[in-house]
């Protein structure tokens, strides 16, 4: 459940979030999740996260997902612009009502995709995308139509209920958008030119969304970008090789400029 964690309203929807404060002048840790997580999904991960550097660590759950409202029921889920939608116009509301400037912004899967989008248009400390989709490759869409059958008939149904309110509207809100034939030709290449901060993309070998020319075209267009590649993992690094992604990402904190928090810089 929600433990007691704060909500707070943005944009007419309320959302829940947690808050791990760290240590002065590190920019906080916010953490986007991916398309089925929540604050619950990430279980222990941001409190190892904020152990582990001295970052604050911010997470929250969007609209639809864990204790947060659930999506209007809308025919044929989210349209293929949901995560721009994240990205330019909830992620800086909550950040500005939570007085978050300029954070490391530290996103899993369709989270790394709208932390990639933010940092198009504005400064943040750092990026890390982890299993970041920037196109739609065959091999996500077979993965995704593979979720499907694990949620219709398997035991993925059961699982994810122990993350969300609503686990239907979850589920089919992302699955359905996703494989919605509109978001075939989905990418955010374009935007990867105009990121000018510091970016940690990690990608696991064997993950059954994307392959590694994912985080690799995000080096080909972002000029500073640091490349993880794991051999061994599938989709949920942080879970499935998490001593690897903690070391990784505390030495790409460590490269960052120290912030004056409360006195920062624009």
């Amino acid at each position: 459940g929600n433990n007691g964690l704060p909500f707070i309203d943005i944009l007419g929807t309320t959302l829940e979030y947690e808050r791990i404060p760290g240590g002065r002048n590190r920019p906080p840790v916010v953490l986007l999740h991916e398309g089925l997580g929540s604050v619950a999904a990430w279980r222990d991960f941001p409190e190892r996260l904020a152990a582990d550097t001295a970052h604050g660590v911010l997470t929250y759950s969007r609209m639809g997902y864990g204790k947060s409202d659930p999506l209007p029921q809308v025919r044929g889920g989210r349209t293929p612009n949901f995560m721009h939608h994240e990205a330019f116009d909830v992620l800086p509301e909550l950040l500005a009502a939570l007085k978050v400037e300029r954070p490391v912004l530290f996103g899993h899967s369709d989270g790394a995709s709208i932390a990639l989008l933010y940092a198009s248009r504005h400064r943040v400390a750092g990026v890390i995308a982890m299993a970041p989709h920037v196109i739609v490759e065959d091999l996500s869409i077979a993965g995704i139509e593979a979720a499907k059958l694990a949620f219709d008939s398997g035991d993925l149904r059961a699982r994810l209920a122990r993350h969300h309110d609503d686990v239907d509207g979850a589920f089919r809100g992302w699955n359905d958008g996703w494989l919605n034939p509109a978001f075939r030709d989905w990418n955010i290449e374009n935007y990867l030119n105009d990121i000018r901060d510091p970016i940690l993309a990690i990608q696991g070998a064997d993950d059954a969304y994307g392959t590694f020319y994912q985080i690799e075209e995000i080096q080909r267009r972002a000029g500073q970008t640091r490349l993880l590649r794991i051999p061994e993992c599938g989709h949920s690094p942080q879970r499935e090789k998490p001593e690897q992604v903690l070391a990784a990402v505390r030495s790409f904190l460590a490269t960052l400029p120290e912030v004056k928090t409360g006195d920062m810089p624009l």
